[in-house]
């Protein structure tokens, strides 16, 4: 393993968000914090010389065209898109795993959303708390590695017009700041969760099932306990794949109908 101290500290001085990862899970609280310093950077990799670099997509978005995603090709996909010049003067890097990631700055008169199964086999990774992995990090024994030297540059219009087509609505413009809120409720939370995720990496799972059993708990149909569960998942920083989605939703459903029935059974 190589000691990534350097390496990450050139990222910070360039302006990126450094996040030390242990293979791909944060090691860090990061959402909504200020960057790293050098002199965090540096006392942090001397206790964990090994860590993985990651960097917030605060700043740039990151088309991520996966090799292998819920059963679809990528990369095929990237080919039938057929607009290679969008990509050739930009930042860009192959994954441990044989992807490939475009960097982008994200546009001034438009906001970015992240967006996964953009396209068969490609994400739009754009959320101001998301992160992607980048070189010289590695996983399973393999290297990023970034495939050019260039900046990352503003993404054509063309690409961000496909963007605004498969994106939903962004409303901008707030609401009233005198409103206090006094106290809330567990459904109140879970209202919450449906706009904020289901957090960090490492409790997803947990916070998915505790959701979707809340739900259920209080007669929500099931129908629509997956499809809220699925939007939360969008709001996610780094979301759970749709199928791992629905197999927990499943599972919820089946241990509420136990304790339905452990209920009326002690009833009689």
């Amino acid at each position: 393993m190589r000691d990534l101290t350097e390496y990450a500290v050139q990222y910070a001085r360039k302006g990126l968000s450094v996040i030390p990862m242990i293979r791909k899970q944060p090691l860090i609280k990061f959402a909504d914090k200020p960057p790293l310093t050098e002199e965090e950077i540096r006392k942090f990799w001397k206790t964990h010389p090994y860590a993985n670099i990651a960097v917030k997509t605060d700043n740039f978005f990151v088309f991520d065209v996966d090799i292998h995603k819920d059963g679809a090709n990528g990369i095929q996909t990237f080919k039938e898109l057929n607009h290679p010049e969008w990509f050739k003067d930009t930042l860009v890097q192959k994954t441990a795993h044989g992807g490939y990631q475009y960097f982008f700055l994200k546009p001034d008169n438009y906001r970015m959303t992240q967006i996964i199964n953009f396209l068969p086999g490609i994400d739009i990774k754009a959320h101001q708390n998301n992160y992607v992995m980048i070189a010289p990090s590695i996983v399973d024994g393999v290297p990023y590695q970034w495939l050019n030297k260039k900046s990352i540059i503003k993404a054509p219009q063309g690409l961000i017009n496909l963007i605004k087509e498969k994106s939903k609505p962004v409303y901008t413009g707030g609401v009233n700041e005198n409103y206090v809120i006094d106290g809330k409720t567990k459904t109140s939370e879970l209202f919450e969760q449906i706009i904020k995720g289901f957090g960090l990496t490492g409790g997803r799972n947990n916070a998915l099932a505790e959701f979707c059993g809340g739900l259920l708990f209080r007669n929500v149909d099931p129908e629509i306990v997956l499809e809220l569960a699925k939007i939360a998942n969008e709001n996610t920083e780094a979301s759970l794949p749709p199928k791992e989605v629905v197999t927990t939703v499943n599972s919820m459903i089946k241990k509420e109908i136990r304790r339905r029935e452990q209920l009326e059974n002690n009833q009689t």
